[in-house]
């Protein structure tokens, strides 16, 4: 076997382990590191989205089973993700890697940092929010996760825990509904890219 798919399963294989558990990073790992080999933006994350296709079925299936779904917050994140997602991918598609390479690199290291800031930060204040919030947070989240290969974790996961909701249900319901946008990202990078 050629030593770079050893090492690309390695990182996959990593990824995932940590998006499994966490509910976030798959993206923005596997994408931070096609990028670094040099790969094309728009390749990377078609290439890590259509990797997720797999992943996000065994993890939400895997959620659904251990009870970790909030069937609730799953269909309020359903369609607004899935609804950014087809827009980011379609937009990542149209604009020429030259431009688009550069943002992503730095919507990658942002994430990054995100997720390390709210990792470490202490809070105990509980924040309220309607259902329009959560709308709006999944069609950001779907939007970002396109464009920049990850996101969808680190955005939507980190704000509703950080908004009070049960870890165990956020992460899992976010995972399941994570699979139905990868889908529809990956549909939409094979017809424009």
């Amino acid at each position: 076997m050629d030593n770079d798919i050893v090492v690309f399963i390695i990182v996959g294989f990593f990824a995932q382990i940590v998006d499994g558990a966490i509910g976030m990073a798959y993206g923005v790992t596997s994408t931070s590191f096609l990028l670094g080999m040099g790969v094309p933006a728009a390749l990377a994350s078609a290439t890590v989205h259509t990797a997720e296709v797999f992943t996000t079925l065994v993890s939400g299936v895997s959620h659904f089973k251990l009870g970790n779904v909030d069937k609730e917050l799953f269909k309020k994140l359903l369609v607004p993700g899935v609804i950014g997602g087809i827009a980011g991918a379609y937009i990542l598609t149209s604009v020429s890697s030259e431009y688009i390479k550069p943002v992503v690199s730095v919507y990658l290291v942002v994430m990054g940092l995100r997720i390390i800031w709210k990792a470490l930060r202490k809070t105990d204040e509980v924040k309220q929010h309607g259902n329009r919030f959560i709308e709006i947070l999944a069609l950001a989240g779907g939007f970002c996760d396109a464009i920049g290969g990850g996101g969808w974790g680190p955005i939507v996961t980190t704000s509703l825990i950080e908004k009070g909701k049960t870890p165990r249900f956020v992460i899992g319901s976010v995972n399941a509904a994570e699979f139905f946008v990868t889908i529809v990202q990956s549909i939409t990078f094979m017809f424009f890219y």
